[in-house]
């Protein structure tokens, strides 16, 4: 199960994210931001810290979602990843393409 919490919406969007996203709720994940975003286009932090799980259809919206915000001249950013998520943005070569903080 996830949770997403937006903290706040101006002059940036940050949502902390916590729980599992995987196959059969990225959909879902990726319609809720796509929605805040659409709403408000601006450059997106996602606080990962209470994050404990992700699959390669999540790492695919990551993806997604930075292509769209990308389009439109902003950026994409992840902080406090649990260090074994991480590992999963290096070794798929994600971390190249977006910004991963500690």
């Amino acid at each position: 199960m996830q949770e997403i919490k937006v903290l706040q919406t101006s002059p940036d969007i940050v949502v902390a994210l916590s729980g599992e996203i995987a196959a059969e709720n990225a959909d879902e994940f990726y319609a809720e931001i796509r929605s805040l975003y659409d709403r408000k286009p601006a450059d997106i932090t996602f606080d990962c810290d209470k994050l404990s799980f992700i699959d390669s259809t999540t790492l695919g919206t990551f993806v997604k979602l930075l292509k769209c915000v990308k389009t439109d001249g902003h950026s994409l950013r992840l902080k406090r990843l649990q260090p074994r998520l991480k590992k999963l943005f290096v070794i798929c070569a994600l971390d190249t393409i977006m910004e991963i903080e500690a």
